[in-house]
């Protein structure tokens, strides 16, 4: 088989949800007026990456052998679609999530010890997410979820290996970087709504149905402009994050619009660069506070 099936399956457009948190974390640093670690950016950011690509070869393996990936529109699954055997699979999430273990735990020896809890629940969260006897994915809690760790938890923790403090300052920055990665999840959810009822996956898109689950990903993008205007009580040029706003239109009004299926795989596209401009431009904006 070919080795691209991996990267597809790693599902190379949901990783700027794993890029953005760090590169605001460590751009806040930067407002403190101290050099930057960037030994510690380095490690929190492969920390980050291995995660994300553990969680979706996770919730690949785990999907397919509950058999709620035999047809799906989207990203290559690859125990749904028999490219790959459900342990190889399986194989593949641990060996990313030793690696994000390996790399943390440097990384907590070089801040702090208190780390190797967070990132011993953030790899349980990640493997529970559709894995175990009771994925709380399939409850409708993915977005609380991804809100928590891939914007909450990755951001404030990314300043924490820094500072070793949380700050207000490192909270308001993490709104808008989590708000956009539950918007990346909360398209795939809309994509995915018809067939997750049908084998009675009831994530949060199936309990609120088609029309309310395209309020909250719109919701979900108002909040993460706010946010990101909030910032300039940090750094005026946050302000820059405005311009963004066309881009967020467009998406927003293809999600009213009714776009389903297929036609929501580029718009997700457009969601994590959405996610990734706009979080480098609140990084810049960081970064450019004298």
């Amino acid at each position: 088989m070919p080795a691209n099936k991996w990267i597809a399956g790693a599902r190379p457009r949901t990783l700027p949800a794993a890029i953005a948190p760090v590169l605001v974390g460590t751009s806040l640093r930067h407002t403190d007026h101290v050099h930057v670690d960037l030994i510690n950016a380095v490690l929190a950011l492969l920390v980050s990456l291995a995660l994300q690509v553990g969680v979706n070869y996770a919730n690949d393996y785990s999907d397919g052998v509950r058999g709620t990936d035999k047809v799906r529109v989207g990203p290559v699954r690859l125990v749904g679609s028999g490219l790959a055997s459900a342990a190889a699979v399986k194989r593949a999430a641990i060996l990313s999530f030793g690696f994000a273990a390996v790399i943390g735990l440097i990384l907590s020896a070089r801040s702090s010890l208190w780390l190797i809890l967070v990132g011993a629940i953030s790899i349980l969260a990640a493997w529970g997410y559709t894995g175990g006897e009771n994925p709380y994915g399939y409850k409708g809690l993915g977005e609380i979820s991804v809100f928590m760790f891939f914007g909450v938890v990755a951001t404030v923790g990314t300043y924490v290996v820094q500072s070793n403090k949380i700050t207000w300052q490192s909270l308001l920055v993490a709104i808008p970087v989590g708000s956009l990665a539950c918007a990346i999840l909360a398209i795939n959810n809309l994509r995915d709504l018809p067939r997750d009822a049908k084998v009675n996956k009831k994530t949060l898109a199936v309990r609120l149905g088609d029309h309310n689950a395209r309020v909250v990903f719109i919701a979900l993008l108002v909040l993460a402009h706010l946010a990101s205007v909030l910032v300039a009580v940090i750094s005026i040029s946050a302000l820059a994050t405005l311009f963004l706003i066309p881009t967020t239109l467009a998406i927003s009004r293809s999600i009213w619009a009714g776009a389903k299926g297929a036609d929501l795989i580029p718009l997700l596209g457009k969601v994590g660069a959405l996610h990734l401009l706009l979080s480098t431009t609140l990084a810049m904006a960081l970064l450019a506070k004298r």
